[in-house]
């Protein structure tokens, strides 16, 4: 039986878990749709609470002072990057004369930017939560407490990190970050959540040693995090190669990209093998109606559909919506071999009565 308290963390920190996935699809929807500066200004959109629909709705001159505002953030940045010793970058920065062309106002693009906006708003409400009620874990399990309040850190700064990928038009390294931080603060929640039914329900844990199993688990999940970082890292050629090509001839975009597209491609075959290795383990070694063979299964079924969304991807010109799907999948993939792992750990009362 849980607390009243403990519930409430649970729920909170159940609902910030799906938050943070709808906040990787909403922003692979604006990416793939080009919608990052569908909002130029923030948190106010065009200078309003509720979006325009209309030109006619837009304020006065605002072209010339959202560029200027983008400018200086962008000079604050490259500011930042030279007290660290990236002079080169910081330049590069200043000198990108793209970042003084405005956007044209669309109303489609500020409408996905806007829900986009209002979906990580309301990820950081649950994880302000997720704080508030962790406390009634201070005595029992700190790190509860202590992972919530280093979450919200996260997501702040994770907030300001979005807002240069957009300023400095997708800037390579910046993006491939802001994705490995939005898995670190889902990491982070998927962990808490665990901790919290674990401290009530030992039973959630293994019953058998891991053994090989957990080998397996653990090099499919980095070989999945691998996957992830050069999924971005295509993601940033397609979009250099979609400018230098003025967006047409999108057929010809994949096949320019070159190595890192055929090493994304090639490893993920391994990623295939190494889940259906795992997965075959945990049915060959735990019940089939067990937590562990539940995950295995969603592993699988996740596979299988970023695999399709993948050959889509590469056969159908990058379609729009495979790409976000893509994302998405790929951090449902990760999520899901997370808390698998976690699973794998053995309930120690087996352990005492296998002795």
């Amino acid at each position: 039986m849980y607390p009243s308290s403990e519930k409430r963390f649970l729920i909170v920190n159940m609902l910030a878990i799906i938050s943070l996935f709808l906040v990787i699809l909403a922003g692979g929807i604006v990416r793939s749709s080009g919608s990052g500066m569908g909002c130029p200004d923030w948190p106010k959109c065009f200078d309003r609470y509720v979006p325009p629909t209309s030109i006619e709705q837009l304020p006065e001159g605002y072209k010339e002072r959202y560029v200027a505002k983008r400018v200086a953030k962008n000079n604050r940045f490259a500011k930042m990057l030279d007290m660290f010793g990236y002079r080169e970058l910081a330049q590069r920065i200043r000198d990108d004369k793209s970042i003084l062309e405005p956007e044209a106002f669309n109303a489609g693009k500020t409408w996905t930017e806007y829900v986009n906006r209002l979906v990580g708003a309301l990820s950081g409400l649950f994880l302000i939560a997720c704080l508030i009620f962790s406390v009634t874990y201070l005595k029992s399990r700190k790190r509860i407490f202590l992972l919530s309040f280093a979450n919200l850190i996260l997501v702040g700064f994770q907030g300001w990190l979005g807002s240069i990928v957009v300023s400095t038009n997708l800037l390579a390294w910046v993006v491939t970050v802001h994705m490995l931080l939005a898995l670190l603060i889902i990491g982070i929640s998927i962990y808490t959540f665990f901790q919290a039914r674990m401290l009530r329900d030992r039973n959630l844990l293994a019953s058998k040693p891991a053994k090989n199993v957990r080998v397996f688990a653990i090099a499919a999940f980095a070989v999945t995090i691998i996957q992830i970082i050069l999924g971005s890292e295509v993601r940033e050629s397609i979009d250099a190669i979609a400018d230098s090509m003025g967006q047409f001839n999108r057929s010809e975009w994949v096949a320019k990209v070159g190595t890192v597209f055929n090493v994304h491609r090639d490893l993920a075959l391994l990623v295939f093998i190494l889940n259906s290795v795992t997965f075959f383990m945990i049915r060959g070694r735990y019940v089939l109606n067990g937590m562990q063979f539940r995950y295995a299964s969603v592993i699988m079924l996740v596979l299988l559909l970023q695999i399709i969304t993948g050959i889509v991807l590469a056969y159908l010109a990058l379609p729009a919506v495979a790409q976000a799907i893509h994302i998405f999948l790929a951090t449902l993939l990760f999520g899901a071999q997370l808390y698998l792992l976690l699973l794998l750990k053995r309930n120690k009362l087996y352990r005492k009565l296998a002795r």
